[in-house]
């Protein structure tokens, strides 16, 4: 049993919630665009947060890998480590006020060409009954790993 819900965003869908999509949001923050950041699971930054080890560090220097309009803070090494990295992206998100929806699988993304308009299609996980969203936008940024790990079911 599913509830659905369509939505129109006045601006770009960003799927995923790590550095790319966090440092789009900030660039389209700036300059006033709304839109929406949808990630799958239920953190900002999964890679980092799950699936890496607790003694890893960047492996550039950190003016290589800040964010746009947000440095480090100069009291970090110059290769900061998981956590502090970690830290740095969720003040990163909250500096520029951006709250993804959690929980929410992408489906499909389709572009209507009738229309000029993207249809994406997720499903939201986060409460007692599943939600089938649809988004419908003019832009899409896809903001996922190059290897995201698919859940296979035997």
């Amino acid at each position: 049993m599913f509830t659905r819900r369509c939505i129109w965003v006045n601006g770009p869908v960003i799927v995923g919630a790590g550095p790319s999509g966090l440092a789009l949001g900030a660039c389209l923050k700036t300059q006033g665009v709304p839109f929406i950041v949808l990630e799958r699971v239920d953190c900002i930054a999964s890679l980092w947060q799950k699936l890496t080890y607790d003694r890893l560090k960047l492996h550039l220097p950190k003016q290589f890998c800040q964010l746009p309009y947000f440095p480090f803070p100069v009291d970090f090494p110059e290769y900061p480590t998981k956590y502090q990295f970690i830290n740095y992206l969720e003040s990163y998100a909250k500096h520029f006020d951006i709250n993804p929806n959690f929980n929410e699988m992408v489906q499909s993304a389709k572009y209507d060409e009738t229309f000029g308009l993207w249809r994406v299609k997720t499903i939201s996980a986060s409460g007692p009954i599943p939600v089938e969203v649809e988004y419908i936008c003019r832009w899409l940024a896809v903001a996922t790993r190059e290897n995201v790990l698919q859940n296979i079911k035997k």
